[in-house]
């Protein structure tokens, strides 16, 4: 995991007299669970969309494997091979789960518009062909089973995971995940938690997240960034942002990090 397969590099988003990130400046390896954490408020979801072509920054550049993709649509981006899932899950819940999937094998997808509307032998072969490849993505995350079922009628942590699916259907090098086990139970979690995992392992997928769950950072993350006000406040590995007094700070308010440092005597003694 030598080369960096996103740099983030001075990006600020503007909105009115609000800064919403300021000056960040990530460098993500390929191949790493990346987590970027922070309160409430911290730019987490702006500095997402920055990457992902929802917003484009003010100032800075997003590359991806040394190109840039500041003013790229979010469908130019998620063909080069970025893909996303939401804090709030978008599915269509009036289609089925096996549509839903269907529906990120969109932009890899050769047909055009009169193959459709003529129902072409390329129409008949795609779509034949995706019907087997979104079986395949649902059985990845164990929802083979309910291939027919409409996604709004599926349990949340269910529908956390076909999101996951639409998105691994594009084929993506870079997967971004909003808040993946928001909502969920322990168990839930913890199935997510090896999702996660076996993303990375078996396609070699970057992973960025933003999370709220520090055991679920912890746990997984080879490096954590940390946003405060929009700003970074620090960096690095698991243990060295656990110890870190700004990152405290940020959590606990003023004197946190005294407060934590003493709870550690106390635990140790």
């Amino acid at each position: 995991m030598t080369d960096n397969v996103i740099s983030v590099r001075d990006v600020t988003k503007l909105f009115g007299g609000l800064t919403a990130v300021n000056r960040v400046s990530l460098e993500v390896p390929e191949g790493a669970i990346f987590s970027i954490i922070g309160p409430n408020g911290a730019g987490k979801t702006t500095l997402f969309n920055c990457i992902s072509g929802f917003y484009t920054p003010e100032h800075g550049e997003v590359l991806f494997l040394g190109d840039s993709i500041c003013g790229r649509g979010t469908d130019a981006i998620a063909s080069v091979g970025i893909s996303r899932t939401y804090q709030n899950i978008r599915l269509f819940s009036n289609l089925t789960a096996l549509e839903n999937v269907m529906v990120g094998l969109h932009p890899r997808l050769r047909e055009t518009w009169l193959d459709a509307v003529l129902h072409s032998p390329r129409f008949k072969r795609e779509e034949d062909a995706s019907i087997c490849e979104g079986l395949k993505w649902l059985a990845f995350i164990s929802l083979q089973d309910h291939a027919n079922d409409l996604a709004g009628s599926l349990p949340y942590g269910a529908q956390r995971r076909l999101e996951i699916a639409r998105a691994l259907a594009g084929k993506p090098r870079v997967l971004l995940l909003d808040e993946p086990t928001a909502g969920m139970n322990p168990h839930e979690t913890e199935e997510m938690i090896a999702l996660i995992r076996r993303m990375r392992a078996e396609f070699g997928i970057t992973i960025i997240l933003i999370e709220h769950d520090m055991h679920v950072v912890m746990g997984i993350s080879d490096r954590i960034a940390v946003l405060d006000f929009g700003e970074k406040i620090a960096e690095g590995a698991p243990a060295e942002i656990q110890k870190n007094e700004r990152v405290i700070e940020a959590y606990l308010g003023p004197g946190g990090a005294a407060l934590a440092k003493k709870y550690r005597g106390r635990k140790s003694a």
